[in-house]
């Protein structure tokens, strides 16, 4: 029976299982398991018994406040310890990294612009200097600018959203690949606005296109090492971004289009960030996990 060798390295909960299946014979549909000759893997040994990130050092850009603490808690909760780099937001920052020690892990702040590519290797040196390699990085930090037309759009608004929001994810993966090993995860903040464009976010919406084919062609590109790369596509989320980008009558019911007629709260989306940083997405690879609500523009 030909099976699946760990050419990895390191242990996989799903390791020789077959990729070759021997002829089989069900009386009916949907059939029954207990027959079958050769079982479906159903059950991971350990699960339940230890923490999913246990040990593991995850990145965590945007860390600081909205999506990217939110995660930070779930991590923490699951054993991790984080490192959260932030712009200058440094009252959150402290906030988040009292709550992560509370919850018994260790955590790094990091302060500076991931739009420059030296702090970019800098962030990841200090990492590596402080919990000696990166398991996880969550590409989560971005900026966005509310405006009602294309015209309304300066070159230097374009500039500064592509370069956090795409420069800045290229720049920091490249950084912390070198202290990356099989077994690691890269997980992209994209958007809902990438698949459905949003009318007075239109850089934004394309900076979130690019991080979608980026999370594809990275996750190609990186799963012969044994790092498996996807992406988290919330809706719209209520996080400091929110109220400092939209004007109030805007972000008042802004996302309200969605059928469950409200926004998302960041401990919504923490738990794909969990599922797609452990071990139980060992088979997902370059997907975008949609926590929208069911989200459509109109």
């Amino acid at each position: 029976m030909n099976v699946i060798p760990n050419v990895y390295g390191y242990k996989t909960e799903c390791e020789n299982v077959p990729i070759n299946y021997l002829p089989q014979c069900q009386p009916q549909q949907p059939g029954f398991e207990y027959i079958m000759k050769q079982r479906p893997v159903s059950e991971a040994p350990g699960y339940g018994v230890t923490r999913k990130l246990a040990d593991k050092v995850a990145v965590i850009t945007g860390g600081d406040s909205g999506i990217g603490r939110a995660v930070a808690y779930a991590f923490a909760k699951e054993g991790a310890d984080i490192a959260i780099i932030y712009y200058n937001e440094h009252v959150d920052a402290a906030e988040s990294k009292a709550r992560v020690e509370q919850l018994g892990r260790r955590c790094l702040l990091i302060a500076g612009n991931i739009g420059d590519e030296a702090f970019c290797r800098h962030a990841a040196e200090q990492t590596v200097r402080v919990f000696g390699r990166i398991d996880i990085l969550v590409n989560n930090a971005a900026v966005q600018f509310f405006q009602k037309r294309i015209e309304d759009i300066s070159s230097e608004q374009l500039e500064i959203t592509f370069r956090i929001n795409v420069f800045g994810m290229f720049y920091l993966t490249k950084a912390a690949l070198p202290h990356m090993r099989p077994g690691s995860t890269i997980i992209n903040t994209s958007s809902a606005t990438a698949r459905t464009g949003y009318e007075e976010l239109i850089d934004y919406s394309a900076t979130k296109g690019a991080i979608n084919t980026f999370t594809r062609s990275l996750a190609t590109s990186l799963i012969s090492r044994g790092i498996r790369v996807n992406a988290v596509s919330p809706g719209t989320t209520w996080t400091p971004l929110v109220s400092s980008s939209f004007p109030p009558e805007a972000y008042a019911s802004v996302g309200y289009s969605n059928p469950i007629k409200r926004n998302a709260q960041p401990v919504e989306l923490a738990g794909a960030y969990v599922y797609l940083a452990s071990n139980d997405s060992s088979f997902v690879v370059g997907e975008n996990i949609n926590v929208n609500g069911g989200e459509i523009y109109v």
